[in-house]
């Protein structure tokens, strides 16, 4: 039997590469036979393996906010049938607690499939995918007044939805019952077990070309240099203990705002995230799960660490992270969840907030943070027939050392995502896209300036529709460092047909909207870096005439003018001047 000592530098890197080719063509399968849009133009997503014992070896994923589920769906899977020794060929689980096993809310479902080969359990493939639909009080399944996680939909508790190949029909009608959108959510699921069974295609063909002693060997040795490799970047990290304080909003119904702390300690060994101090669990539904927070810190940690790095357990080792039971960051049953990463992003935003100051190398400034996500429904002008848009939205990044922050991009824990085209949602939904722009407010000034958030507008297309919305950062802005100014808040507002318009929101229920109705969505911009008057003239000029800022901002924030017509730069402002920029 080989062991990983045997296994050669030639073999591992080409076991490496397979695995990952395997990760991305049940990355692909999933997209190309979803119905949802979140799925197939979103990608709210992730597909990956482990191995025997739940580690993880690769992950193909669109949302960043999934690094690390995986892992612990696996391992609730082994807790509770391989113990038993009833995982057996063709079994397929289904599972989306929140409070255990790779949770994070009741839309996000998983399904794992154990790879045996030869009758050995060797590895699993596993999947997370965001279903448009899985019941509860509210049509999409998540809503910002929610206050338990009954409320919010199905609950799928690690059972077998597959055993040994044979369907379980009970809990598929089952679901079918419970949901408003069965066509999508079914269709969702099957194309989940398409790519769960191309996963273990795809690696019993590895271990017939290599050999079962071979792949578990090198599946050994990639762990194993994940951890060196996450060791050695740490030691050229600063040492020593780092804290940030923040504030989370409210919960959806009125309650808030929430305090959230961190400690950040740095050893040659570990990289220590204690949020101990945090606040405790909420009515309202932007609780976290624990195994959520710890997503949301991998994220980070390789943000760090070694951005380009892949994907595996390894990686990992050396992290370590530490929150109170029942706090806001690792709720316990039966809080409500739907809206979790409202306060999962703030345990990525702590550590980025803690760290930038001392390695602004790989660090900027704060960003939009929120997914800024909206539910849209009624019933389509055409068709006649329910919709349901279920859609994130983009903003601003923060300012960093010698660079601005880009603009109009998906918060840290959407990672590679997409919106859903204008055609596409005109098209499938009851809406009219009005308008889709960039945000010109003039905010996260600094010698290198926030990226630009977005102006988005829907107008209903018919009467008696709804819109839910859950705009986090909408109180506390993407903060600035080294002396950039904060960005600007996430928030949404409605107009009616006569003109009459609401206050601005950064959670709402199923606001109600008739025909020619419009909802305004506004994202973040984010913070600057450094001192506004030490920004380069020229390049506030260039920002006027590309429409990023107005004359009047040029002046007003920077203290330069600018010829409207030719853009030159005619001079400075005396405040500026006396500030000796």
């Amino acid at each position: 039997m080989a062991s990983k000592q045997d296994v050669d530098v030639f073999t591992l890197d080409i076991v490496k590469d397979s695995l990952v080719a395997v990760g991305d063509e049940m990355f692909i399968a999933l997209a190309r036979t979803s119905m949802s849009p979140i799925i197939y133009e979103v990608l709210d997503y992730a597909c990956g393996l482990t191995d025997a014992g739940g580690n993880l070896l690769t992950q193909g994923n669109g949302v960043t906010g999934f690094i690390g589920l995986l892992t612990f769906m696996v391992k609730e899977t082994l807790e509770k049938f391989n113990k038993k020794g009833d995982l057996k060929p063709g079994d397929i689980i289904i599972i989306n607690d929140p409070f255990g096993g790779g949770g994070s809310h009741l839309s996000d479902v998983g399904l794992v499939m154990p790879i045996f080969y030869k009758g050995e359990l060797v590895a699993f493939s596993a999947n997370k995918a965001h279903w448009t639909e899985v019941g509860g009080k509210d049509p999409g399944s998540w809503t910002t007044d929610s206050t338990d996680v009954y409320q919010e939909g199905l609950q799928l508790p690690c059972i077998k939805l597959f055993d040994e190949g044979r369907v379980n029909q009970a809990l598929v009608d089952l679901i079918a019952a419970n949901v408003r959108f069965p066509d999508l959510s079914l269709g969702d699921m099957w194309a989940q077990v398409a790519a769960l069974r191309t996963g273990e295609r795809r690696f019993v063909e590895i271990c017939d070309k290599y050999g079962k002693d071979v792949i578990v060997a090198a599946i050994e040795r990639l762990l194993d240099h994940g951890e060196q490799i996450s060791k050695k970047q740490l030691a050229m990290l600063p040492k020593g203990t780092f804290e940030a304080v923040d504030y989370i909003d409210d919960d959806g119904i009125g309650n808030g705002p929430f305090k959230v702390q961190l400690k950040v300690t740095i050893t040659d060994e570990k990289f220590i995230c204690d949020f101990r101090g945090s606040h405790p669990q909420v009515p309202g539904p932007v609780n976290c799960s624990y195994t959520a927070l710890i997503s949301a810190v991998r994220t980070i940690f390789l943000a760090i660490t070694n951005p380009s790095q892949d994907v595996n357990d390894g990686v990992f080792r050396p992290l370590e992270v530490i929150a109170d039971k029942a706090s806001i960051f690792s709720a316990e049953k039966p809080a409500a969840v739907s809206t979790y990463w409202e306060t999962m992003l703030y345990g990525a935003d702590l550590i980025w907030k803690a760290m930038a100051p001392v390695v602004p190398h790989r660090l900027t400034a704060g960003h939009l943070l929120s997914v800024c996500a909206v539910v849209v429904g009624g019933i389509h002008h055409d068709t006649k027939q329910p919709f349901l848009l279920v859609e994130p939205s983009v903003g601003g990044w923060g300012a960093g050392e010698g660079k601005d922050g880009e603009p109009g991009q998906f918060c840290i824990g959407d990672g590679e995502t997409f919106n859903v085209p204008i055609e596409v949602a005109e098209t499938r939904y009851g809406i009219m896209v009005n308008e889709y722009r960039f945000r010109t407010d003039g905010a996260g000034a600094g010698q290198y300036r926030g990226g630009c958030g977005v102006v988005r507008t829907y107008e209903a297309m018919t009467d008696n529709q709804f819109v839910t919305g859950t705009f986090g950062r909408h109180k506390f802005l993407p903060w600035g460092f080294s002396g950039g100014e904060d960005g600007s808040k996430n928030y949404f507002e409605f107009e009616k047909v006569n003109g009459e318009k609401s206050q601005p929101f950064g959670k709402y229920a199923r606001y109600p909207m008739n025909r020619g109705d419009k909802v305004y969505l506004f994202t973040a911009t984010g913070g600057g870096y450094g001192d506004k008057f030490k920004r380069d003239p020229a390049r506030v000029a260039l920002d006027v005439k590309n429409e990023i800022i107005t004359v009047d901002q040029a002046r007003d924030i920077y203290g330069v003018i600018v010829n409207p017509e030719t853009f030159a730069v005619e001079g400075l402002t005396q405040e500026r001047q006396q500030k000796g920029a």
